[in-house]
């Protein structure tokens, strides 16, 4: 006798660690972030695009939503079967909010950090973190490779 076997998708993956508001922190927010997504079996191209933005945000909870004795949190979720991915970093300087910058310095070696982020994000927003703080929330989504055009010598048949 057959039997149907249902299939069964894979289960939501996601993890919240608070972080000290050090280089050390934000160093291990990457390295966290980078190790869950392969452990989860997230896409290569995913995990890449997502270690360069928890890297730049942790670093900016760092830099710029550092308060002493406040710890930033990293929060990832991520859906296997619709291959969607939520970054979320957490710091304790609501009134700092983080804005792209869109001027071109040509000598300046920092500013882009959020412009990288609008790159390779596919939506990403800031939102209220009570009692002070604000929350860096990233959605990332994989990206289908586009097909290499044929060159006109190929054919297929």
């Amino acid at each position: 006798m057959n039997q149907i076997v249902p299939q069964l998708t894979p289960a939501a993956c996601g993890f919240t660690q608070l972080l000290s508001s050090t280089r050390r922190g934000a160093r291990l927010a990457r390295l966290l972030a980078a190790s869950s997504l392969h452990s989860w079996g997230a896409p290569h191209e995913l995990t890449e695009r997502a270690e360069l933005i928890v890297a730049e945000l942790a670093a900016n909870a760092v830099v710029h939503g550092h308060v002493p004795g406040r710890d930033f949190r990293l929060t990832l979720h991520f859906d296997p079967a619709t291959g969607l991915l939520r970054v979320e970093v957490t710091d304790a300087r609501g009134e700092r909010l983080p804005h792209p910058s869109h001027e071109h310095r040509p000598l300046s070696t920092g500013g882009y950090g959020l412009t990288l982020v609008t790159t390779l994000a596919d939506h990403w927003e800031t939102v209220p973190h009570p009692p002070s703080g604000k929350t860096v929330r990233v959605v990332l989504t994989e990206r289908t490779p586009t097909p290499a055009p044929a060159s006109p010598g190929d054919r297929r048949t």
